[in-house]
């Protein structure tokens, strides 16, 4: 075998598979998201504002403001990523992992505080 022929790799399907997985997975974060704002809005109001001024800003409010933050910023990750895929097969870079990683440990975190909070 060829060593230049070794170093060519066939990435076959794995990039659109990749990119439905990615995708499936921001459907599951949407579908969190959707369930956090709709405890948010279904809570009885409390006189326990965080920011004078704004209404309906108490902590639950505050959990929903930071799902959806954290759900733009996969949506934005997926977005970046599936272009990657479509123009080579190259490694996930480092800062774009460590972007995921945080915005789904955010997500996860506020699903349990809305949980805790709303509870």
């Amino acid at each position: 075998m060829d060593a230049e022929a070794a170093d060519v790799r066939d990435p076959g399907l794995q990039p659109e598979r990749t990119t439905l997985a990615w995708r499936r997975t921001l459907l599951s974060l949407v579908v969190v998201d959707l369930l956090i704002w709709r405890s948010w809005l279904t809570s009885e109001p409390t006189s326990a504002q965080l920011v004078p001024g704004l209404p309906g800003l108490d902590y639950q409010g505050v959990c929903a403001l930071m799902a959806a933050a954290a759900t733009i910023i996969l949506a934005c990750v997926v977005w970046i990523r599936s272009r990657q895929l479509h123009t080579g097969n190259a490694a996930v870079p480092a800062s774009l992992l460590a972007v995921c990683t945080v915005a789904v440990v955010g997500l996860g975190g506020t699903a349990i505080a809305a949980i805790a909070v709303g509870g």
